[in-house]
């Protein structure tokens, strides 16, 4: 079993139900949902080309997935992660876009938000003590000899490249995609995402998810709300 902290929006969140049907999970309740209608796209080629961001679901990591240290337990990980959260007041960000990274289709920030970024910094460092070492075979399935420098030494600090300065907040909605088909598969995205793209993104909790069995789907365990108790009774 592996952990990961993330952000994603409530499940009723127009957002959440959206990409639930789109990636065919929803990664509240885990069930399976029948991929919406999209001209030009036949729902087994959906199916395909969703099918790694299904097993994750939907949302953008601030931690990536890591085992627990053996000397660390699922209670007391609970129970820091929600004392943490209530120091961090709950921001905004702008605006996400269907953005590509790689050869993958994402929602990123369509400005830097730095809140996210200190966020993610802060959730890296805070919680390294829960996580167990990388074995070899963790290491090499990270492609260590691809990594710039940076990411090398954040693999061997941090457990994962791409925190820090190397950091890039995204919320993945499709796997890769082969260049042929980008044309058809980015006006999908467009189409189905843009509707509920048009309102900044509140960001006011952190979602701790839970790997279902080895290799298995991840689910959203619990959300835990951002900001002093008293703050949220007010807002």
């Amino acid at each position: 079993m592996r952990y990961a902290i993330c952000f994603t929006p409530p499940a009723s969140d127009p957002l959440s139900l959206v990409a639930a049907n789109w990636l065919g999970r929803n990664v509240f309740s885990g069930d399976m949902l029948e991929p919406p209608a999209v001209r030009g796209l036949g729902i087994h080629e959906i199916a395909f080309h969703t099918a790694v961001p299904r097993r994750y679901g939907f949302h953008g990591v601030l931690k990536a997935p890591f085992h627990l240290s053996g000397d660390m337990s699922e209670s007391q990980l609970l129970r820091d992660l929600m004392r943490f959260a209530g120091t961090f007041a709950p921001f905004q960000i702008s605006r996400l876009e269907i953005a590509r990274l790689g050869s993958f289709y994402s929602l990123m920030p369509s400005a830097p938000c730095e809140q996210i970024q200190y966020l993610a910094s802060a959730i890296v460092q805070e919680f390294d003590r829960y996580r167990a070492p990388l074995s070899e075979a963790d290491i090499e399935r990270s492609d260590p000899d691809g990594l710039s420098a940076a990411q090398f030494a954040n693999l061997h600090r941090w457990g994962n490249p791409y925190v820090m300065d190397e950091f890039r907040f995204h919320m993945p909605v499709t796997g890769s995609i082969n260049a042929i088909d980008m044309p058809r598969i980015e006006p999908a995205l467009r189409t189905i995402f843009e509707p509920v793209l048009r309102e900044p993104v509140m960001v006011s909790n952190v979602a701790l998810m839970i790997e279902e069995g080895a290799g298995g789907p991840f689910r959203v365990h619990s959300l835990h709300p951002m900001g002093k108790v008293s703050a949220r009774r007010i807002a």
